[in-house]
């Protein structure tokens, strides 16, 4: 399947899509025209994740798209909203860093970020 997302006036993701990868040429077509949905459609990889893509391929603007984001046209990227007004951005990846690092222990172990702390606070089993 191939992803499309709708970009409104704002460069704001208001939905995401999937289509049969014989549309994928043509999607945001076929979404705008052929489905009668209008808009501006954007490609997006479901397997890309702040530069990476995970399956081996080339990345595809940065970032999976996803509600809220925003479309970054000279970038042309999709920026995720900020997490917590703490957090900075990273211009190399498009996505947000926390002041600290999530602490790396196992994969057991589950981390929440606490704004009003500053820090990772690990999550109760």
């Amino acid at each position: 399947m191939a992803h499309f997302a709708l970009i409104d006036q704002n460069n704001k993701v208001t939905r995401v899509m999937a289509v049969d990868n014989a549309y994928e040429s043509r999607g945001a077509e076929f979404l705008s025209v052929d489905c009668r949905m209008g808009g501006r459609w954007i490609q997006t990889s479901r397997h890309t994740y702040r530069g990476k893509h995970y399956k081996g391929k080339e990345p595809l603007r940065m970032n999976y798209a996803g509600i809220g984001f925003t479309y970054d046209e000279q970038k042309d990227a999709f920026v995720p909203p900020q997490p917590f007004p703490s957090w900075t951005f990273n211009q190399a990846e498009c996505g947000w860093d926390a002041p600290t690092p999530i602490p790396t222990t196992n994969n057991e172990d589950f981390y929440s970020w606490n704004e009003s702390e500053l820090k990772w606070v690990k999550l109760d089993k």
